[in-house]
C-alpha cells in the first residue's frame, strides 16, 4: 500500500508575482516519483509565515491527529515554519504520529538516517538557544541587584479608609481594585483587616504587591 501524503505550500502575498502553484507542482511531481497518494492539499495564501494562526496549516495539524496521512511534504523549512523551535515542536510530534516530514529544498527527509541527523542537530541548536537566552537573562538580573535596583513589581499604598470610602459609595470590590490598580483580593483582605483592626487598635499595613 502506497503512503499518503499531505502537502502545505504558503505564499505571504497575494499577486506581486507570488503564486503557491510552483511549491504545488514540484510537491506533487516529487509525490508521484515516491509513488505517494496525495491525501490532501493545504495552502495559505496571503499569510505571514511569523503568524501563529494559519488556516489551512491548522487544519493540517488536526488531520495528522487523526492519522489521515502518513507523510508531510513542504516545499521549503519557511514556507511551514515560522521558527526553529515552530519546526522542531511540529517534527517532534510527527514523530510521534508515525508521520514522516520532507521538505525538499534542504532535502530533508526523516524517515532517512541523513534526516534524523539534521533533525538532531536542530534540536541541539535550538536547545543551545534557549540555554543563552536563559543565561543572559540571569546575567541581566545579577547584573541589576548589584546596582541596588529592586526586581519585581512595585508596591503600591493601598489606604483602607479609601477602600471603605469607595464601598460606601457602592462600589464592587472589582471597580475598587480597578480604581487602586491591585489586586481585588487585597481590597478584601485589607478591608476585612481593618474592620477587624478599628481605630486605636493595632495599625493595618497600607502596603500591598500589586498583585496577588
Amino acid at each position: 500500500m502506497s503512503a499518503r501524503a499531505a502537502i502545505y505550500a504558503r505564499v505571504s502575498t497575494v499577486g506581486s508575482g507570488q503564486s503557491p502553484e510552483m511549491q504545488l507542482r514540484e510537491l506533487r511531481e516529487c509525490c508521484e516519483r515516491r509513488g505517494w497518494q496525495i491525501a490532501g492539499e493545504y495552502v495559505d495564501v496571503g499569510i505571514s509565515g511569523a503568524k501563529d494562526k494559519r488556516p489551512q496549516l491548522d487544519r493540517m495539524t488536526a488531520d495528522a491527529h487523526k492519522r489521515r496521512f502518513d507523510v508531510v511534504a513542504v516545499w521549503k523549512f519557511d514556507r511551514f515554519a515560522r521558527s526553529v523551535s515552530h519546526l522542531l515542536r511540529a517534527l517532534d510530534t510527527f514523530r510521534v504520529l508515525g508521520i514522516e516530514f520532507v521538505s525538499l529544498s534542504e532535502s530533508l527527509d526523516t524517515a532517512t538516517p541523513a534526516g534524523r541527523m539534521v533533525f538532531t542537530v536542530l534540536g541541539a541548536v535550538a536547545e543551545l538557544e534557549r540555554s543563552l537566552i536563559a543565561e543572559r537573562v540571569r546575567a541581566g538580573l545579577r547584573n541589576a541587584r548589584a546596582k541596588g535596583k529592586r526586581l519585581g513589581r512595585p508596591r503600591v499604598i493601598v489606604d483602607p479608609a479609601t477602600i471603605a470610602r469607595f464601598r460606601a459609595q457602592g462600589l464592587s470590590w472589582a471597580k475598587i481594585a480597578a480604581q487602586l490598580e491591585v489586586g481585588e483580593g487585597t481590597v478584601y483582605r485589607l478591608a476585612h483587616a481593618s474592620a477587624k483592626n478599628p481605630i486605636g487598635s493595632a495599625p493595618v499595613s497600607p502596603y500591598a504587591q500589586a498583585a496577588d
